[in-house]
């Protein structure tokens, strides 16, 4: 299931690239964020009432408030950057140098979280390095 459920996430990415691409002209991007968040937000909190996940939030702890949040912080920053360079760049150009947090996610849970880097993983990396070089040069 894990893997229909990543699979559509990267359907559902390429589409937000593609339509934001395109809803993006003429608009301010950091208006066009908000926008884009505000959607999210009711979207994600329509999702919780409606699986009756709110019952869960007294039990969160302060570690795990403190990294949500700063999760939410690093996706808001991800997004604003995000949606200027879509703005100001291409499309075919922007989304696989942001892509490339695939790269920079291996690298941090290898670091940070001690997951093992593998052989496979590490040539994963490489090549996708080298693909997104050849896709924006």
């Amino acid at each position: 299931m894990w893997f229909v459920l990543a699979l559509l996430s990267a359907v559902f990415a390429a589409l937000t690239s593609i339509l934001a691409k395109v809803g993006i002209d003429g608009v301010n991007s950091n208006l066009a964020t908000a926008i884009r968040t505000l959607v999210v937000l009711i979207m994600a909190w329509g999702m919780v009432f409606l699986t009756d996940a709110q019952k869960g939030l007294s039990g969160i702890s302060t570690k795990s408030w403190v990294f949500l949040i700063l999760s939410g912080l690093a996706t808001g920053a991800s997004w604003l950057c995000y949606y200027k360079a879509l703005q100001i760049g291409e499309a075919s150009k922007v989304v696989p140098i942001d892509k490339m947090s695939v790269v920079i996610t291996l690298i941090l849970a290898f670091l940070f979280l001690h997951e093992k880097m593998t052989v496979k993983s590490v040539a994963g990396c490489i090549f996708i390095g080298i693909g997104t070089l050849l896709m924006v040069l």
